[in-house]
């Protein structure tokens, strides 16, 4: 086989993953670095190849360097992939720091593995990692370590990538974090597939009590505890509301730390190199596609855009959804998981499983770095069972970006598709109008009660007299509109809309807005 392979072929030859759990007995206080240098030696290892030999790394961000507000209360790195690199013993020739979001593991893997196809690269070196839960146990000590650190060497730093993920109105509206922002999404689905609270809550549970059981399993996961459905949609202090329809137990688990890295190559390296081919993994099929941003949706229910993606990178690889063996679906939230098994035809109990980490909830939200410990886990099953096919679906933003790909351990040549095509044709879908100061009577399209500290407020998105789409909140201290949200069908509650400089409010009675725009 191996004199029919084209040379130039991109291939998986190592993958490695680690994890710090603060309540071990081994317990290191790695940084983010560290982590992600470990994972690297521990994928280096797995192929058996000199560290030396590798001309690019490329990091995924980690969460305290993703926005332009956020901070890294323990210190940073002025140079991630070249700290880990030098950690390693690897004088890269180039190095990047990936734009933020869930789909940036796959999506390198895409890209460079297209780099290496152009003879533009040889091997590279991808990784991303987390200490969120070092940083938030330590910061504040005495002893709390400094992971601040400076390290010459240019870096390709593509930015943030927020563009099209978050907005003024957004902000002014209390959308400012993923559970309140994705409960829209769910509230959307199960609206639109008429069912009840208690249906939607046994469909969530069904599907992510399967992969409790995965993360049990795993000796990386953040929370290794099987729970079955009515543990995880039954709400308790511990398992307290944070945005309906989500306790804490469905949500992504960002207090984690852990590490994972890729090393690609191409065949004639891999050759070069001595690794076997029967630990060499090919990309068969992929595909990355953007999403409208969240008001321009025509549909709240659902992400055309992921769908395609995973469906495209599907066919690409010839194949069928029945083929495949594995899946990793990105899972930071239900409706995640489900906006692919509704648009792939799959069932959300499907027996093969949904996930091989133990997802997002459960294994741990690895910040924008969860897919890449997906990709470890898909070519570890893969070379356990040649031939078999596995698929990995990554998730950015607010089912923004999604970023699919099929893996197999059987050669398949590769090929440079292109996605404009498709996402051209997603970007021509009709639209919505939008009003942005929204008054009179109101219907409610999505919405959901965002929980915290204080009182709990309700977000809307809405239709106006005029059919045009809004964002709004209640107003503080409404408890009325806020039960009124959780209803069994709030769509069939009729609200009033006002606005106060660049804020809306709904509320069930007019006279409870009088009282805001007076003030």
């Amino acid at each position: 086989m191996s004199d029919t392979i084209d040379p130039r072929t991109p291939v998986i030859i190592g993958v490695g993953q680690v994890s710090d759990p603060i309540d071990s007995s081994e317990y290191h206080r790695w940084s983010a670095v560290d982590l992600a240098a470990n994972a690297a030696r521990a994928a280096i290892l797995d192929a058996g190849v000199d560290p030396a030999t590798i001309d690019t790394v490329a990091g995924v961000r980690q969460f305290e360097i993703s926005t332009p507000v956020a901070t890294a209360p323990l210190g940073k790195s002025n140079n991630y992939p070249r700290s880990v690199a030098a950690r390693i013993g690897a004088a890269p020739q180039r190095a990047v720091l990936e734009v933020a979001g869930g789909q940036s593991p796959q999506h390198l893997i895409t890209e460079f593995a297209g780099v290496i196809a152009r003879d533009e690269a040889e091997t590279v070196l991808i990784f991303g990692s987390e200490a969120i839960s070092t940083t938030r146990a330590l910061v504040g000590r005495e002893d709390a370590p400094d992971f601040s650190e400076e390290i010459d060497g240019d870096l390709e730093d593509r930015g943030y990538g927020l563009d099209g993920l978050v907005d003024a109105a957004q902000g002014e509206h209390a959308l400012t974090g993923a559970p309140e922002q994705y409960a829209l999404f769910d509230t959307a689905r199960r609206l639109r597939n008429q069912n009840s609270r208690e249906d939607y809550a046994r469909e969530i549970g069904e599907l992510f009590a399967p992969f409790t059981d995965v993360a049990a399993a795993n000796p990386f996961a953040a929370a290794p505890v099987r729970r079955d459905a009515d543990d995880l949609m039954t709400v308790t202090e511990r398992n307290r509301m944070i945005a309906d329809p989500y306790p804490r137990f469905v949500v992504a688990r960002d207090q984690v730390n852990q590490g994972a890295a890729v090393l690609l190559t191409s065949v004639a390296s891999a050759r070069a190199a001595g690794v076997p081919e029967a630990r060499w993994v090919y990309l068969h099929g992929h595909a990355d596609l953007c999403e409208r941003t969240l008001l321009n949706r025509p549909d709240l229910s659902t992400s055309p855009a992921s769908v395609r993606a995973a469906a495209m990178a599907i066919e690409r690889a010839g194949t069928s959804n029945d083929a495949i063996s594995t899946f990793d679906l990105y899972s930071c939230f239900p409706i995640a998981v489900l906006n692919i098994t509704d648009g792939l035809g799959l069932s959300h109990v499907d027996e093969r499983g949904l996930t091989l980490t133990g997802g997002l909830p459960f294994f741990g939200g690895a910040g924008n770095n969860y897919s890449m410990h997906a990709v470890v886990e898909t070519v570890h099953r893969l070379r356990q069972r040649p031939g078999t096919l596995g698929f990995v679906g990554a998730n950015g933003g607010l089912l923004s970006k999604y970023s699919a790909a099929v893996y197999s351990t059987t050669y398949k040549p590769w090929v440079a598709s292109s996605d404009e095509d498709a996402q051209h044709a997603l970007d021509a879908a009709p639209t919505v109008p939008i009003v942005e100061h929204p008054t009179g009577p109101v219907t409610i399209e999505t919405s959901t009660v965002k929980y915290g500290r204080g009182d709990a407020i309700g977000i809307v998105i809405g239709r106006d007299a005029e059919d045009r789409r809004f964002i709004a909140t209640t107003v503080p201290g409404d408890t009325a509109t806020v039960t009124a949200l959780l209803a069994e069908d709030p769509q069939e509650r009729r609200l009033f809309a006002a606005h106060v400089g660049a804020h809306n409010f709904v509320a069930l009675l007019e006279d409870t807005l009088r009282s805001v725009t007076a003030a």
